[in-house]
């Protein structure tokens, strides 16, 4: 096998794993905050949380790539506070694939936690448990479809991005080049075989887990 193939594979699915794990600790709290909020702020946190589904990625990734840059007064506080600089690193990588692919994570968990009929949390409330209890232990056991639809469409979306992740990493091997950029790299070089053992792997991957999603969905709607 190639080691620039290996590199980048592994890079890739570094950072989608990274990312999932991050958007699942975020995206479990807002995804029940929305789904239980009776705020009026709540669609416009919805249309936010929503944005990068209807955005472009090269516009997202334009504001990312100002916002992150040195000269900027975010890029500038972490560069000087900090010595952190996020552009054209992995872990600007990381921030830009967590606001990307944020919806992808928050809609199958608000969805699942909004068809939970209220008797769950009433009960749960009136036997003293608190609302973090609830949601742990009553929940989000209830939703476990949802949960692994929400975690298995983040990572497969992780895993082909490309605006974002070119405009904000560039393209540096071992530390920015992800697979959906080396692909485009290898076509433009007319390195046709290359580009195909790339684009074969992630076809193979994400058909794999999303095939999974759905086979341990029937299977759990079938226990129901």
């Amino acid at each position: 096998m190639d080691e620039s193939f290996a590199s980048t594979m592994a890079l890739t699915f570094r950072l989608a794993f990274v990312t999932t794990l991050i958007l699942l600790l975020i995206g479990v709290p807002l995804a029940y905050w929305l789904a239980t909020t009776r705020s009026r702020l709540k669609p416009l946190f919805e249309t936010l949380v929503s944005m990068p589904l209807v955005l472009p990625p090269t516009v997202l990734g334009f504001y990312l790539l100002v916002a992150f840059s040195p000269e900027s007064s975010f890029g500038g506080f972490l560069a000087e506070a900090f010595g952190f600089r996020l552009l054209f690193t992995f872990e600007g990588l990381v921030l830009g694939s967590v606001i990307f692919s944020l919806p992808f994570m928050v809609h199958p968990i608000q969805a699942g936690l909004q068809s939970l009929p209220a008797s769950l949390s009433e009960a749960a409330q009136t036997l003293g448990k608190s609302k973090i209890t609830t949601l742990f232990r009553v929940l989000l056991p209830n939703i476990k479809p949802s949960l692994l639809t929400g975690i298995v469409i983040s990572f497969a979306h992780t895993i082909g991005e490309f605006g974002v992740v070119l405009m904000i990493g560039g393209n540096i091997p071992g530390q920015t080049r992800v697979a959906s950029i080396a692909i485009y790299d290898e076509v433009e070089a007319l390195n046709y075989d290359l580009a195909g053992q790339y684009a074969l792997t992630l076809f193979a991957v994400t058909f794999a887990i999303l095939l999974l999603v759905y086979l341990v969905n029937r299977n759990f709607l079938r226990r129901m």
